[in-house]
């Protein structure tokens, strides 16, 4: 059903609600809360600390209009008893039209800056009298265009009215584990009476959605063990001479590794293996051994990475170890002449290692010999996307990385079409990174260190969430930020990155900022894999609290890659202590393994599976919260479905069709 079918949904809304990629009524109900508001109690403000969004009720003495201000604004003066502050709403105009002199409940969030006073920055306000929407717990949404709360709760009303939900779980399962009604669970999570329903209604929905993708993952699985047609003759004598070739000894997990490859590739069937490990662990070394079996042995093999920078950063690498074999690089940023002299010379065989990105799972790109396909960062390439590589050569092997630890009961249900070995420790060489937070008084401080360490000649990353802000001007925008540090640090040299960049434009900054053009790099978490510049030092993340615990241990791991010692600063919009207790994991933990159980435990299933870039699978889910036993629970009931007392038939068809491609299978 088409969103335009909902009554006020106009073209222009509709195309507002099309930028969250949401299409369909179906797609909008599974558009769930980012957050929910308890506006069951109110708060003063004399007793709010910086950052809290809290409820309060306060009188309207004056409201100001200023159209004219770089950032247009409207402000009411507020009395709560004799404690006076401001309500600013920028960019807002409209609300002077709304608000007049009285009393008033305000939702929002406190800035209480030192020695400025107190204010709340663009709350949400309703009259006392009047007031409907500002109470009992409200479902708080991720917003585009000109879309606000309001809008989107009740163009969600009608939806949940209209979307047609059924589950495909088989019935008698539903019944005998005494399952949800599905289009309840959708109620539940969007218009909660209680906290209690929030959870009873995401663990439905979850468990519905996992239950869906591991019977795609059964689908999947069911051609696993191909028999192998491309067979090595390279030699473990072989291989442990090339290993000497890199300037630093292996460590155990690296020597467990290569001998889990070796073993695979001299197996009777082809090699599909995922290599996890954690930052600075050495995968790559790993990973540069299983490409010298693949051309030791007379074969070709390719090395696909996400982003063009990280492709061209492992050319530079193999070109370094391959001195004797034909190296180039596939991206889709080559001219066509280009393009075409590179495939002529894979058909043809004259090269022999080729480093891209996915301009080479491209259906014209054809090898003469592919024997190994490497896919650098895991979560980036799915399991269609992998499938496309396997396809470009008959029996071609298969090797994935992922820099996202795990834990292995997980790596087991969610890569079920690979084999998982692991690398659990690092290089001796490599320096632990300190970690800290830092409160807001203290950035000052923290804006001169990065200013001196800039003057030695040493640089930083400066990360936020987002690209724009958020409606209740919680969350300060990369673009704002960028003109923030800018009059701040004015000696600094600032270069800004985001993901709305076009690729050859995000590859210039980078190979800039690598070159030392820049002193700081100011970005979203597009820098979050395959960045390596030895000079950056420091890592400052702003709203550090919206970030799961392994994406923060992935973003402090581009820091720390020289001799020189690194720095990493968490900065947090809130003051919980469940925040407290996340962010501490981090602080007092480098073994990216045990965060990844912590988070884990912290997290639930929810936010720890999830994906990093918008898509279909799994994304839907990324923002419920539920217990990681609900994907056991998902697991056991897809084995009861298939264990041939069901006709799984139609099952199977379903799981493939809505996970043909499963290339945004991710975990955080």
């Amino acid at each position: 059903m088409k969103l335009t079918e909902l009554k006020f949904v106009s073209e222009k809304r509709e195309k507002d609600f099309n930028k969250l990629d949401i299409y369909t009524v179906e797609q909008l109900v599974k558009h769930f809360p980012r957050d929910y508001a308890d506006l069951s109690k109110t708060t003063l403000l004399r007793d709010a600390y910086h950052n809290d969004v809290v409820l309060t009720v306060c009188e309207v003495l004056t409201v100001e209009v200023n159209e004219y201000s770089r950032r247009p604004y409207v402000k009411a003066l507020c009395q709560q008893g004799g404690f006076m502050f401001n309500a600013i709403w920028f960019n807002q105009m409209y609300v002077a039209n709304k608000l007049s002199l009285g009393e008033y409940v305000f939702y929002g969030r406190v800035r209480n800056k030192y020695g400025t006073g107190c204010s709340m920055y663009n709350p949400s306000f309703e009259r006392t009298d009047k007031n409907k929407n500002l109470k009992g717990i409200i479902p708080v949404y991720s917003l585009s265009g000109g879309l606000t709360q309001g809008v989107v709760r009740n163009t969600m009303r009608q939806a949940l009215k209209k979307a047609l939900l059924f589950s495909h779980i088989p019935g008698p399962l539903i019944k005998k584990y005494r399952l949800l009604p599905l289009p309840e669970a959708y109620d539940r999570v969007h218009f909660p009476k209680d906290a209690e329903d929030i959870r009873l209604g995401a663990e439905r929905i979850a468990l519905e959605e996992y239950f869906l993708l591991i019977s795609a993952f059964k689908v999947i699985k069911g051609g696993r063990d191909e028999a192998r047609l491309m067979q090595y003759n390279v030699t473990e004598e072989c291989v442990q001479k090339f290993i000497k070739r890199f300037p630093f000894e292996f460590t155990e997990g690296q020597n467990t590794a290569v001998k889990a490859v070796f073993d695979c590739v001299k197996s009777p069937r082809k090699m599909n293996m995922l290599l996890q490990g954690d930052v600075g662990s050495g995968k790559t070394a790993v990973a540069l051994t299983a490409i010298y079996m693949a051309v030791k042995s007379g074969y070709q093999a390719t090395m696909i990475a996400p982003t063009e920078v990280l492709a061209r950063q492992n050319a530079e690498l193999i070109k370094k170890y391959f001195p004797d074999y034909g190296v180039c690089v596939l991206t889709g940023s080559a001219s066509a002449s280009e393009k075409k002299k590179i495939k002529a010379s894979l058909a043809a065989g004259n090269t022999d290692i080729v480093c891209g990105t996915h301009a080479v799972i491209q259906k014209d790109v054809c090898f003469k010999k592919l024997a190994l396909a490497v896919c650098d960062e895991q979560h980036r390439f799915g399991v269609a996307q992998r499938a496309s590589l396997s396809d470009k050569s008959d029996g071609c092997d298969v090797l994935v990385m992922s820099a996202t630890p795990i834990p292995r009961t997980l790596s087991l249900i969610f890569y079920g079409d690979l084999d998982v070995t692991s690398i659990k420790d690092k290089p001796r060489a490599r320096q632990e990174i300190s970690t800290s937070l830092i409160p807001e008084r203290k950035y000052d401080d923290m804006y001169k260190y990065v200013a001196a360490r800039a003057a030695a000649g040493e640089q930083a990353y400066f990360v936020c969430p987002k690209i724009e802000g958020d409606e209740e001007g919680s969350v300060m925008s990369v673009t704002e930020l960028y003109e923030e540090l800018r009059q701040k640090i004015p000696s600094v040299r600032f270069a800004l990155l985001h993901g709305k960049m076009k690729e050859k434009q995000k590859a210039e900054i980078m190979t800039a900022f690598k070159n030392k053009e820049y002193d700081c790099l100011v970005s979203t978490t597009v820098i979050e894999v395959g960045v390596d510049v030895p000079d950056a030092t420091t890592m400052i993340i702003y709203n550090a609290e919206r970030f799961g615990l392994s994406q923060l241990h992935q973003l402090r791991g581009r820091v720390g890659r020289g001799n020189k010692k690194s720095y990493c600063f968490l900065l947090t919009g809130a003051d919980s202590e469940e925040i407290r207790q996340r962010l501490s994991v981090i602080k007092n933990n480098n073994d990216g393994f045990k965060i990844a159980e912590a988070d884990l435990q912290l997290r639930g299933g929810g936010d720890f599976m999830g994906t990093r870039q918008s898509g279909k699978v799994l994304s839907e889910i990324k923002n419920l919260k539920f217990p990681v036993e609900t994907i056991f629970t998902a697991k056991a009931l897809s084995d009861e479905a298939f264990s041939g007392l069901f006709d799984t038939r139609r099952l199977a068809r379903i799981a493939a069709e809505k996970y043909n491609s499963l290339k945004d299978v991710t975990l955080n």
